[in-house]
C-alpha cells in the first residue's frame, strides 16, 4: 500500500488525453481519493507530444512528480517523450513489441482493442477503465461518468469500451499500487477546481461585469470561463482587436462606475504597459490578470515559468502604486481576485493577478470554504457642483466621482493635473498630486498579506505564487526539523510586517520557476540576505521529488 500514485497518460493533441483526464479525475474522486492533475503540451492544435499527470492519494495532494507509477503512452512518440519518468517499478500500458524499458509491462494494443468494437477512439476510455482496474477501483464509477458524458451510439459504444477495459484491470490486478480510499473525501463534497475556475469565480464574487481581452494563452481560460457564466451574473464580454483595446475598454468601464477584468500574457501585458501607466495618473483602477508563460517574445506559448514578476512590478513609466499579488492555488485564486477588485476599488490604482500555466491548467483538491455573502463595496460618491476628482486628502486618496451621478464634472486627464482634473505644467502642483499619488502606498502596506509558515530561528525555503504546495510536500519530504516553508501571495508591495517574518529566519533559500531570481532580487533591495537559490526556467513546473532532493543538495552546501 502506499500513499499515493501517480499517472502519467502522453500522446499527441488529438488523441483523447483530456478525455483520460476527465474520465479518470472524476472517478477517483467519487470513489473517494484526493485527487490532483496537472498537463503538459505542445503549441498546436494536433500532434505533438503532450501529457497529462494525475496523482491519488488518501491524503491531500496538490502537486506533482516527476516519476510516473504508472504511465499510458497513446504512441511511440509519447512514450520517448517521458522515458526519463519511468523507473524500474513503472507500470507501462501498451503493445509491448513497440517500446523497450527496464519496466514492467502490461502488453495490451488499445487501439486495436478499439477497433474491435467498431470505433477506434475510444481507445482513450478502455485505457481509463484499465488503470481504475489495476488500482482496485470500482469500474460502476466510470460507468456512471460516461452516463453524463454521452449520449446515444457513443454511450453505447463507450460503454464496451468501459467493459473491455474493467476486465483487461480485473485479470492483470496488481496492488503494488492500490490505495485504500478515504470516506472523508466523499462526504465533505470539497472542490476540485483550476486555478483558472478559481480566478473566475473569485472575479464574480468581486462585482466584476465587464472582460475585455485579447486570447493569449494561458490566460485565455478565465475569459472563455467568464464568458461562460456571463448570462448568470450580468457580465458583459469583449473579445478586443488587441491587447492595448482590451486594457483602455477596461479603464473606461472603470471610469464609469463598472468593475472591469482584462486577462493577457506577458507579450500582451508589454503592450499594456503605457495604459498601465494612464491607469496610474489618472487614478482610473484597473484589475489584470497576468498568466505567465516563457518569454522572451513568444518563447514557449504553452509552458510555464514565473518571468513576470520584475515585468508587472516595473512596467508602464513614471511612479505610481499598484499592488501584485500571485496565488498559489484556486483557492487563493479566488479569494485574491476577490479582493483585487476590493483594493483597486478603494484605492484607485491597477492591481494585478500574477498565475502561470502550470497554475491555470492545473486541478487542485481545494477543502471546502466559507463564501460569504457580502455584496461588493463600491467607493464610489454622489458629485456636487464644486467636485473635483484630484482633491489633496491626507491619506492620498481622493473622492471617486462618476459621469452622471450628481452635478459635479468628473474631468480626468493623462497630463500631470490640477484637483479639477486640468492639465497643468506648475511644478508646485506636480509635487502635491505626485505626493498624493505615491502616498496610498502608506496605507497599501497595511493591507500586506503575512506569509505563511513558521521561520524563527529555522533554515527557511521561500516561495511565491504557484510553487506554493510544490515547496511545501518538498519540505516535508524531507522530513528536517529545522527547515520550513513559507510562502508569499502578496509580492509587491513588501512590508515591513512580512518581511519582519523572514528577518528571523537563520538561513533563507528561495524556489523559483525563473532563470535570475526575481522575487531574491526584490527581497535584496529590502535588506533580506539570500543564503542560496534554486532556480528552474526550461518551462516546466518544479516536481515534488526533483525539488526535495535539490532542497537536500543546496542544505549541504551552506551549512
Amino acid at each position: 500500500m502506499r500513499d499515493s500514485v501517480s499517472i502519467l497518460i502522453g500522446g499527441k493533441a488529438g488523441q483523447g488525453i483530456a478525455s483520460i483526464e476527465t474520465l479518470l479525475t472524476k472517478g477517483f474522486k467519487r470513489a473517494g481519493f484526493y485527487t490532483f492533475s496537472t498537463k503538459e503540451f505542445m503549441s498546436r492544435v494536433r500532434g505533438g507530444s503532450n501529457t497529462t499527470l494525475i496523482r491519488i492519494s488518501k491524503n491531500p495532494v496538490n502537486a506533482p512528480v516527476y516519476k510516473a507509477d504508472i504511465f499510458v503512452p497513446l504512441d511511440i512518440s509519447a512514450f520517448y517523450h517521458a522515458q526519463d519518468r519511468i523507473t524500474n517499478e513503472t507500470f507501462v500500458i501498451a503493445k509491448k513489441g513497440d517500446y523497450k524499458c527496464d519496466c514492467t509491462f502490461y502488453d495490451h494494443d488499445l487501439e486495436s482493442l478499439a477497433k474491435s468494437i467498431g470505433s477506434p477512439i475510444v481507445s482513450n476510455t478502455i485505457a481509463a477503465a484499465l488503470v481504475f482496474g489495476l488500482l482496485g477501483c470500482d469500474v460502476k464509477v466510470l460507468r456512471g461518468i460516461i452516463a453524463e458524458i454521452y449520449s446515444n451510439e457513443l454511450l453505447e459504444v463507450n460503454l464496451k469500451a468501459l467493459e473491455i477495459g474493467a476486465n483487461l484491470g480485473q485479470e492483470n490486478g496488481n496492488c503494488l499500487y492500490c490505495i485504500e480510499p478515504t470516506l472523508s473525501a466523499i462526504q465533505t463534497k470539497d472542490y476540485f477546481l483550476s486555478g483558472t475556475e478559481g480566478v473566475g469565480f473569485g472575479a464574480i464574487a468581486g462585482g466584476c461585469n465587464f472582460i475585455s481581452s485579447y486570447p493569449m494563452s494561458p490566460s485565455t481560460g478565465v475569459l472563455t470561463f467568464l464568458a461562460k457564466q456571463s448570462q448568470a451574473f450580468g457580465i458583459c464580454v469583449e473579445q478586443a482587436e488587441d491587447e492595448i483595446a482590451a486594457f483602455q475598454m477596461g479603464l473606461g468601464v472603470w471610469y464609469g462606475g463598472g468593475r472591469a477584468i482584462t486577462t493577457t500574457s506577458g507579450g500582451g501585458f508589454a503592450l499594456m504597459g503605457e495604459g498601465l501607466s494612464l491607469s496610474g495618473i489618472t487614478e482610473t483602477l484597473i484589475v489584470v490578470y497576468l498568466a505567465q508563460r516563457p518569454g522572451p517574445a513568444t518563447g514557449l506559448p504553452t509552458r510555464t515559468e514565473q518571468g513576470d514578476l520584475e515585468l508587472s512590478i516595473y512596467s508602464g513609466h513614471g511612479e505610481f502604486p499598484r499592488i501584485v499579488l500571485a496565488p498559489g492555488d484556486p483557492k487563493e485564486c479566488f479569494e485574491l481576485a476577490r479582493r483585487a477588485f476590493e483594493l483597486a476599488d478603494l484605492y484607485q490604482i491597477p492591481v494585478i493577478i500574477l498565475s502561470d500555466q502550470y497554475l491555470a491548467d492545473s486541478y487542485f483538491h481545494v477543502e471546502q470554504f466559507d463564501i460569504d455573502s457580502k455584496q461588493p463595496v463600491h467607493h464610489i460618491v454622489k458629485t456636487d457642483a464644486e467636485y473635483k476628482r484630484y482633491s489633496l486628502s491626507d491619506d492620498g486618496i481622493s473622492p471617486r466621482g462618476i459621469p452622471g451621478y450628481g452635478e459635479g464634472f468628473v474631468l480626468v486627464d493623462s497630463d500631470e493635473h490640477t484637483e479639477e482634473g486640468l492639465i497643468t505644467e506648475s511644478m508646485s502642483v506636480r509635487n502635491e498630486q505626485n505626493a498624493k499619488r505615491l502616498k496610498k502606498l502608506e496605507l497599501i502596506a497595511n493591507e500586506a498579506i503575512i506569509p505563511e509558515g513558521d521561520a524563527r530561528e529555522k533554515i527557511i525555503i521561500v516561495g511565491w505564487g504557484s510553487t506554493k504546495h510544490i515547496i511545501k510536500e518538498a519540505v516535508d519530504k524531507i522530513e528536517n526539523e529545522t527547515v520550513s516553508a513559507i510562502h508569499f501571495s502578496w509580492v509587491y508591495p513588501l512590508s515591513e510586517a512580512q518581511l519582519d517574518v523572514l528577518r528571523k529566519a537563520k538561513k533563507i533559500i528561495t524556489v523559483e520557476n525563473n532563470a535570475t531570481g526575481q522575487f531574491a532580487k526584490l527581497l535584496k533591495l529590502h535588506k533580506i540576505v539570500i543564503h542560496a537559490q534554486i532556480l528552474k526556467s526550461d518551462g516546466l513546473s518544479f516536481f515534488v521529488d526533483e525539488l526535495s532532493e535539490r532542497i537536500l543538495s543546496v542544505l549541504k552546501e551552506i551549512r
